[in-house]
């Protein structure tokens, strides 16, 4: 059975944490390919503000052109209301066939999370999880939440540790407001769209919209 990765996440902008992370999932998993879904109104956080949609889902365009296994959707974007993580497995599972499994990527901070989001119990008959381990989180804590879900369920979750890049996207805009360079952080084609469409400086025009959620590497 040939295997597709999800990776979710709000992209506010995307760097090379969230690709590294990709590529060695995609390889460590046999993943046909990798589809990059940046969220559209994500529900949690709420009081946070992030970056427009298009801005996001172009800076994810941009930093994924040149790998042929990696694809960005716009369904988060183009869906109306709150984007779950359910909604989108759930279109995600009709656009695939059924010989096709799909495991979503994201944090283990993430997956720890995961009885608070809408539907969490349904995931899990939609798709896997690869929950890729980063600093300050021990694989051990997985231990309640396999409790909670039952032994079906959580053994659908796969701790995966990745090369750990200690780069955030919180960092990133804090840097790129206060003037600090941000290159070699992220790709160069999306230090120069954050250049052009001056993105995450204190400026007014800024264009922003309520969100939130599990931001894979945030």
């Amino acid at each position: 059975m040939t295997a597709i990765g999800i990776m979710g996440g709000t992209f506010d902008p995307i760097h090379y944490g969230h690709l590294r992370a990709a590529e060695e999932v995609r390889q460590g998993f046999g993943l046909e390919r990798v589809v990059f879904v940046p969220s559209g109104r994500p529900p949690h956080k709420a009081a946070e503000e992030v970056t427009s949609p298009e801005h996001r889902y172009l800076m994810t365009l941009l930093a994924t052109a040149d790998n042929p296994y990696f694809e960005v959707s716009r369904m988060e974007i183009e869906r109306k209301g709150p984007s779950y993580t359910l909604d989108s497995l759930r279109e995600l599972r009709r656009l695939y066939s059924p010989e096709k499994a799909l495991y979503f990527i994201t944090g283990l901070d993430a997956v720890l999370e995961i009885t608070s989001w809408n539907g969490y119990m349904e995931l899990f008959d939609l798709a896997d999880f690869i929950a890729v381990t980063r600093p300050g989180y021990s694989v051990q804590t997985l231990n309640d939440l396999g409790v909670h879900l039952g032994e079906e369920r959580f053994s659908k979750i796969h701790p995966f540790p990745v090369t750990l890049l200690a780069i955030s996207s919180r960092d990133i805009r804090r840097r790129v407001r206060e003037g600090k360079s941000a290159k070699y952080l992220v790709p160069d084609p999306v230090m120069k769209y954050i250049e052009k469409e001056r993105l995450y400086l204190s400026d007014p025009d800024r264009r922003v919209v309520r969100t939130g959620g599990p931001d894979f590497l945030a």
